[in-house]
């Protein structure tokens, strides 16, 4: 008798089996990172991997991206499964055997850990092409770091043509290794940036009457926009106003003839998405012009909200307790990064989930974009059982 216990165990030994390749493909793609629109040579190690499993058809609909598909013996539903594949301009500072070799260039998200999870199911799924019901596209996304990201462009491209559902999955620090976390709903909030140069009028610093001082009014706009949030916003609604640069000056002498303040504005609901950056420029206009100076502003939308269906957040959510057992699923609160995941999400039904990577004794502690960000290695095995699992369940498969 064929019993979910048995199942679970077979799914387990299948992925088990190829633990040992997915951590080499991790670490053969951590030490050669590539950042965002450059992934020239990571892009050709994937397809060439997929290219060696038989029953795919590769192809490349951009320079630096890749698409599988793999079309099983029977009718049914089309899956897509997503990974992502740049690496981030950051030096690593770890001393582990697998660190980048690239100056400035480090896998400090995890991608590479999600790029090696997905070529472990597409050759998980392969095997069973003779019994599979449907088809699975597998998406090997470019530039999830940089916006406009490379998500729209491969939807202009055609990849969501026919996708009835569609998966993808992130190694998550902040979580423990062993445990997955599902958000039903609004998951990852809209990373919005904006730009502003305040334009005064420079001169002698012994003189500054003499002067606009693009740095005093600049630090009165920056205490101002906080007041946005604070102030101005339900305080039950999830907004974000982070002012992350304040450039100014070349010496201690001389008062700048301009400062130039950047940062990103988060938000899930769309209402607030237009508001908050409208109220922003009404208070940087208000305190330049109290001043006597200018100001130029710059306001540029980056990705949609992740939201995840909800009735394919619960479906999979059973598929999580019964694959690993109900003390293994986390229902997480939203966070507010943002992720170019919910380009997908606007074509088709879409859950994206978070598998636990952290490890405090292993000291595997800090945080995604970090020079020192590494993975519990053990979590692309769990990564890998979910997809397994979770595509199994929506081709109405058993393991």
């Amino acid at each position: 008798m064929v019993t979910p216990e048995s199942l679970t165990e077979s799914l387990a030994g299948a992925t088990s089996a190829l633990k040992p390749q997915v951590i080499a493909w991790r670490r053969h793609l951590h030490q050669h990172p590539e950042v965002a629109f450059q992934e020239v040579a990571t892009s050709k190690f994937i397809a060439d991997t997929l290219a060696a499993i038989p029953g795919l058809a590769v192809i490349r609909p951009t320079a630096t991206s890749v698409v599988a598909e793999l079309r099983g013996a029977l009718p049914g539903p089309t899956i897509a499964v997503r990974a992502d594949i740049d690496a981030l301009p950051i030096h690593e500072e770890n001393a582990v055997e697998y660190r980048s070799t690239v100056d400035g260039a480090m896998h400090a998200c995890g991608h590479d850990g999600h790029t090696a999870i997905v070529l472990g199911l597409a050759t998980l799924l392969a095997s069973r092409q003779a019994d599979l019901t449907g088809c699975v596209r597998f998406i090997f996304q470019h530039a999830e770091e940089l916006s406009p990201g490379g998500a729209e462009e491969l939807v202009e491209h055609g990849v969501m043509e026919g996708i009835d559902q569609v998966i993808g999955l992130h190694l998550w620090s902040p979580v423990p290794c062993g445990r997955i976390g599902l958000i039903s709903g609004p998951a990852m909030a809209a990373p919005d940036t904006f730009q502003c140069t305040i334009i005064g009028a420079g001169g002698h610093a012994a003189a500054p009457q003499q002067t606009v001082d693009p740095i005093a009014i600049g630090a009165q706009v920056v205490t101002a926009l906080h007041q946005v949030v604070s102030r101005s916003v339900d305080p039950l609604d999830p907004v974000v106003v982070s002012i992350t640069q304040f450039v100014a000056g070349t010496t201690f002498n001389v008062i700048p003839n301009s400062a130039y303040i950047a940062g990103t504005i988060r938000t899930f609901d769309p209402v607030l998405r237009a508001d908050v950056p409208q109220r922003m420029e009404r208070i940087i206009r208000g305190v330049t012009e109290a001043f006597g100076a200018k100001y130029e502003w710059t306001y540029e939308p980056g990705y949609r909200p992740v939201v995840n269906d909800p009735a394919l957040t619960e479906r999979l959510a059973a598929v999580v307790e019964r694959t690993f057992g109900a003390e293994t699923l986390l229902d997480l609160r939203p966070t507010m990064g943002g992720e170019d995941f919910s380009a997908y999400q606007q074509q088709a039904p879409g859950v994206f989930a978070f598998v636990g990577a952290r490890n405090e004794e292993a000291g595997i502690i800090h945080p995604h974009h970090h020079p020192r960000f590494d993975i519990d290695e053990r979590s692309l095995d769990i990564g890998l059982q979910y997809l397994a699992a979770a595509t199994f369940d929506l081709l109405g498969m058993t393991v």
